[in-house]
């Protein structure tokens, strides 16, 4: 009966001695996994490490860094949270952490930890051009204007750069000036990039059939540049191709989910097609990547409407309207809104207001030009 006793007690002690070593044999097993490619085997190995060792900033990073890997930015970012948490001063963590919110589409959060970071290493070229393409995604044209010009004028042979700043001097009207970037990036021959930023340019313009024909030899030459198919889709939307608009945004969101005007446009037809749900999904995605967008926006509120929820889209419109005042569709339908409500003084302020915006915008226009619809619902 004592040796039966004892026996277990001293297994026990023995088990217990032998993990006292196991915590750096269990992390480094996470990071062997994490180096020869087996992201599975490193998660489960670093979770296991922090089970024991809550407070070790390299175990949080690298799981952090695993499951960004996996697709599974969401828990990558509580992870390098908590890294930042322990160590507030690790520049590596925190450009991990904005490429993570880059990643799942929370464009803004990536904007704000790249520019606290920016701050530090204002040299950091990686660190500039995320946070220009941020500000892009953003329609901040003018801050990529403004950052880009004189790392432009001190590196003209950097290509990227020179994309980057092109599209935002594009983006913001000065055309001209977009131009010469583009015959720099030209002079290297045709690309991809060259080809897109010369779509986009008679875009602007208003060169749709033109912009039509850089944009396709764009998607050929690189089918997989950034924004190339979103770009595409709208050129072909502009000219009545909306088979071909809905095809290049499916494109488009296949190889970056978080596209902006991809996600915009491609709701917008599917709400126009009354495929409320799906619609819904796509407008969903690009108010994460630009939360409040008016275009946005205006388009779920449209959506609710359309399934008859009449509340929600009242308190989304008129949301709108306070950040974009001269909205004309906006008010347009947030009248039609009033007015199934029975809210009749409301709908006939809203009417007032769809006139008077009319009258302006025809009084800047030539005569040709017609004025907006008004409500498709009559006062009851």
């Amino acid at each position: 009966m004592v040796v039966a006793f004892r026996l277990p007690v001293l297994l026990v002690i023995w088990c217990m001695l032998g993990r006292a070593e196991e915590p750096e044999a269990i992390l480094q097993r996470a990071v062997q996994a994490h180096q020869a490619g087996d992201m599975q085997a490193a998660i489960q190995g670093y979770k296991e490490f922090l089970k024991i060792q809550p407070a070790s900033v390299l175990a949080h990073s690298n799981l952090g860094a695993a499951l960004a890997h996996q697709g599974e930015y969401g828990d990558a970012i509580r992870e390098y949270k908590e890294a930042l948490t322990l160590a507030p001063d690790n520049p590596a963590i925190a450009l991990n952490l904005a490429i993570a919110y880059y990643k799942l589409g929370e464009i803004g959060k990536a904007a704000a930890e790249l520019i606290a970071l920016r701050a530090r290493q204002p040299d950091n070229q990686q660190v500039n051009l995320l946070l220009a393409d941020c500000w892009l995604r953003l329609g901040e044209n003018q801050k990529v204007i403004a950052m880009l010009d004189p790392m432009y004028a001190a590196h003209r042979d950097d290509d990227g750069l020179a994309y980057l700043l092109g599209t935002a001097l594009i983006r913001d009207g000065q055309t001209n000036r977009g131009q010469l970037v583009i015959d720099k990036i030209l002079h290297n021959g045709d690309s991809a990039e060259a080809r897109l930023l010369m779509g986009t340019t008679k875009f602007s313009v208003h060169d749709f059939a033109g912009a039509v024909k850089d944009l396709a030899r764009a998607v050929e030459l690189n089918p997989s540049l950034p924004s190339v198919h979103s770009y595409y889709g709208q050129a072909l939307l502009s000219t009545g191709d909306a088979a071909g608009a809905v095809r290049e945004f499916r494109l488009e969101l296949q190889q970056d989910p978080n596209d902006f005007s991809a996600n915009l446009d491609l709701g917008a037809l599917l709400r126009q097609d009354q495929e409320l749900d799906e619609a819904a999904q796509y407008i969903e995605r690009a108010l994460r990547v630009r939360p409040r967008d008016p275009g946005a926006e205006f388009q779920m509120a449209s959506i609710k409407v359309a399934q008859g929820k009449l509340e929600e889209a009242r308190q989304r419109l008129e949301n709108t309207i306070k950040e974009s005042p001269t909205f004309v569709e906006a008010h347009v339908t947030l009248a039609t809104v009033y007015y199934r409500l029975k809210r009749k003084a409301d709908g006939d302020r809203e009417r007032g207001v769809v006139q008077k915006l009319n009258a302006e915008i025809q009084a800047r226009q030539p005569a040709s030009q017609t004025s907006a619809p008004g409500p498709t619902e009559k006062p009851q």
